[in-house]
């Protein structure tokens, strides 16, 4: 789709800081009709709320979701927050957006009406495109379903909390948190089971399922017909290892249906907390793709308001203030410097394909001949924003402009070796191991710690015999590991065994066993 400037006609959208209701629903007007109109993105309905700072705060610690379950950590981290936000060691985001169906877009009372602008085309065109067409989502989430399944959480949990205490409870969410990352099938086929409905019948199955089995009378009742049963794998563990299909990566689908201890109440909460897992997983995936899809969105739709006289001189510096401020990368030196931020690569990658798409140069078309100069910018980042995830889309468009625009370089660290060197520089072949190798940081799957549940003995000692596949020489903390052992031992019942095994030769490396029980 080919973008043709518009001409300055119009009077400023506002005036000022201030903002109102009125004010904020004329900049999203504005902001959809180059978004949708000229764009041609699509998105989910939006729904706009105005939230304080503390309300900010408060979504922060609840992991960023509405309608989320107490627990306890969530309160130490909006204190921990807010006492930093208040002395003015801590920023907050600008917005919050939520991936669902309507797309939920938070934005502060506190920020100007050029910020409200800003955020409106970030979060509600930007992020709110990239939710719906990325492949990852569209795989992995229902947009439509997880609100209402954050309130059948929240109510099941203060159930549970009432029937069971508050401390009980608690025990199993901590554990449950814990392992949340090792809670995640990583294939896309039964991951999208997520709704209301099928969550109030699981329910009802498990609290029918308990009270048959209250009353040893009922153990004299001859069997139910099959099809008259409820699905066993939802209300018991399996009870025999012969039934258990090993290795398995997901620890805690594992706990929840074989776990000899648990009452189905926990089980339900383990459920949960994997759901949860599930849904954020293509969020991790994808950060760098995400915030660079919403910070392009957000820059050509704020250009193109001041280029048609909607924001006037005032409101636009104070755009690029912000924007600049977070598309900067600090240089390794700087004691701001934590790796690469995400909004700087991303804006830079997508600034970058529409460059290659209008004005290549003769290097751009011998790297993307795909690509290079079919002057549809648009059409093709629409095309990368829906089809790759942060790995993948750097592996295939990190150009060598934007390795020299950001001097990154290739260095060799080995413990054998006293000294670091430099293994790859700004040539052929060092452009494409420094491509390689800033794509692998990225990729989830081999960052995550692979944890694999190996051996369950079900009917004698029922220890419990985990493998974690050593990649490149990089075993656990001793730390992290004693911790994951006594959340495992203490949702399984039993005592637990870790095994450290290398990825490419299968030597045993070192063993863990909890020594302490919950």
């Amino acid at each position: 789709m080919q973008i043709n400037p518009t001409k300055a006609t119009s009077r400023p959208l506002f005036d000022g800081a201030d903002w109102t209701f009125d004010l904020v629903k004329k900049a999203y007007d504005a902001v959809e009709e180059i978004g949708i109109g000229e764009l041609e993105l699509d998105i989910y309905p939006n729904v706009i709320e105005v939230i304080t700072s503390e309300q900010m705060l408060d979504a922060y610690a609840s992991i960023g979701l509405p309608r989320m379950y107490r627990h306890w950590s969530f309160g130490k981290h909006f204190v921990r927050d807010e006492l930093n936000y208040r002395r003015g060691s801590q920023a907050l985001a600008y917005e919050l957006v939520i991936n669902s169906d309507p797309c939920i877009n938070y934005i502060m009372e506190e920020n100007s009406m050029t910020m409200h602008t800003l955020v409106l085309a970030h979060a509600a065109m930007g992020h709110n495109h990239f939710f719906k067409n990325n492949y990852l989502f569209q795989e992995w989430t229902r947009a439509d379903a997880i609100l209402d399944y954050l309130d059948f959480a929240k109510s099941y949990v203060s159930r549970c909390e009432e029937l069971h205490g508050v401390n009980a409870v608690e025990q199993v969410l901590d554990a449950a948190h814990a392992l949340m990352q090792q809670g995640i099938s990583r294939y896309p086929g039964a991951n999208k089971q997520m709704s209301l409905a099928r969550e109030r019948e699981r329910a009802l199955a498990r609290h029918l399922y308990e009270e048959r089995s209250f009353n040893d009378l009922w153990r004299t009742v001859p069997k139910q017909r099959s099809e008259d049963k409820p699905d066993v794998d939802d209300v018991t563990p399996s009870g025999s290892s012969s039934q258990v299909r090993l290795p398995e990566e997901n620890l805690l689908y594992f706990l929840e249906k074989t776990a000899p201890k648990l009452e189905d109440w926990e089980r339900e909460l383990l459920r949960i907390v994997r759901n949860l897992a599930t849904y954020f997983y293509p969020q991790r995936q994808t950060k760098v793709m995400n915030e660079g899809c919403a910070t392009w969105t957000h820059f050509h739709i704020m250009n193109r308001l001041y280029d048609d006289g909607q924001l006037s001189e005032g409101a636009m510096l104070e755009f690029l203030h912000s924007h600049s401020s977070v598309t900067m990368q600090p240089a390794w030196s700087d004691r701001r410097f934590s790796g690469m931020n995400p909004y700087a690569l991303g804006f830079a990658i997508m600034r970058d394909i529409e460059r290659i798409t209008t004005e290549p140069t003769s290097e751009d078309k011998d790297w993307f001949p795909d690509i290079a100069g079919s002057g549809d910018p648009v059409g093709e980042l629409k095309r990368v924003w829906a089809e790759f995830r942060d790995d993948s889309f750097i592996l295939q468009y990190l150009s060598p402009k934007v390795i020299r625009d950001f001097r990154l370089f290739g260095i060799h660290d080995e413990a054998q070796y006293p000294h670091v060197f430099v293994s790859s520089i700004h040539d052929e072949r060092g452009y494409r191991r420094v491509r390689q190798a800033l794509a692998q940081q990225y990729c989830v799957s081999t960052s995550d710690p692979d944890l694999q549940i190996i051996d369950a003995d079900l009917q004698g000692s029922r220890r419990l015999v985990v493998s974690h596949r050593v990649r490149n020489g990089v075993m656990l903390e001793r730390a992290n590991c004693e911790r994951t052992l006594y959340h495992l031992a203490r949702l399984w019942g039993y005592r637990v065994k870790l095994v450290e095994v290398d990825a490419e030769s299968g030597k045993v490396l070192k063993e863990h066993e909890n020594l302490r029980m919950p």
